[in-house]
Order: structure tokens, then C-alpha cells, then sequence
């Protein structure tokens, strides 16, 4: 949590242990839970390309959908994948275009966009496996 307190700073990000508190372990009962608990509040769920890759074999994955916005995040190698993987397919109708994502937490559910950032080549896990959230202080 330090780490990752250290690392983002932004006025508008709060780094918690949310799930751990709900006692939460997958990501539809966590949106649930967050949405009773923060009744008003609009939340859009944010995820890499490379999840959205695989994203229909979640748990309660259209839940998901189907209850927030989903703002997707390019992510190397993983574009073409993404685009064209179950959950793409099948939400096709409620996609937004990339001019229009400023729109999405305002969007009803089912909504989502595709958003190409600034590339990263490293993975989360390949961070974590060297090390280097434990030497943020």
C-alpha cells in the first residue's frame, strides 16, 4: 500500500484496501459491493487490453459490464486481441469512441471504450517479480 502511495500521487486516486475490507475476492462482487456502499457515486472500471484478451472467461464478467462503465487501456501486443476477443464481440453496440471517452463515467451501462496510452512494455507481474515496489519507500 506504501508502495503504491509512494508511486501515484494524484488528487483524485485514492490507493485503499478496499476488498480487503469487503472481503471481496472477485472484481463483479467487489463493483457490487462498491456501488451499495457508495450509493451515487459514479465508478468506471479500468483494465488493460490484455485483460479484455480474456475478460469473458472471468468471473461474472457481463455483470461487470453490464453495471459500469469500462474504460479499456491499450497495452502492448495486445490490441488486435483485444478488439477482437468475446467480450468485444458481444459488447460491439455500446463501445464509444476514443474522442468520446471523456463521456464514459457519465455513460450508462453497458459502455466502454478502447483508449490507446502512451505505451509500457513491462507487465505488473514482471514489476513485482524484480522487486521494485519494494524499494519504494
Amino acid at each position: 500500500m506504501d508502495a503504491c502511495r509512494a508511486i501515484m500521487k494524484h488528487p483524485r486516486v485514492d490507493i485503499t484496501d478496499i476488498e480487503a475490507r469487503l472481503g471481496t475476492r472477485a472484481t463483479a462482487e467487489t463493483v457490487t459491493a462498491l456501488r451499495s456502499q457508495y450509493r451515487g457515486v459514479r465508478f468506471v472500471w479500468l483494465m488493460g487490453a490484455d485483460n479484455l484478451a480474456q475478460f469473458h472467461l472471468w468471473q461474472d464478467w457481463r455483470q461487470i459490464m453490464d453495471t459500469v462503465p469500462v474504460g479499456v487501456l491499450a497495452r502492448p501486443g495486445d490490441r488486435i486481441s483485444a478488439r477482437m476477443s468475446p467480450a468485444a464481440r458481444i459488447y460491439a453496440p455500446y463501445r464509444i469512441s476514443p474522442a468520446a471517452s471523456h463521456l464514459l463515467a457519465h455513460s450508462v451501462p453497458p459502455a466502454w471504450c478502447f483508449v490507446n496510452v502512451p505505451m509500457m512494455s513491462q507487465s505488473s507481474s514482471a514489476i513485482r517479480a524484480r522487486g521494485d515496489w519494494s524499494s519504494v519507500s
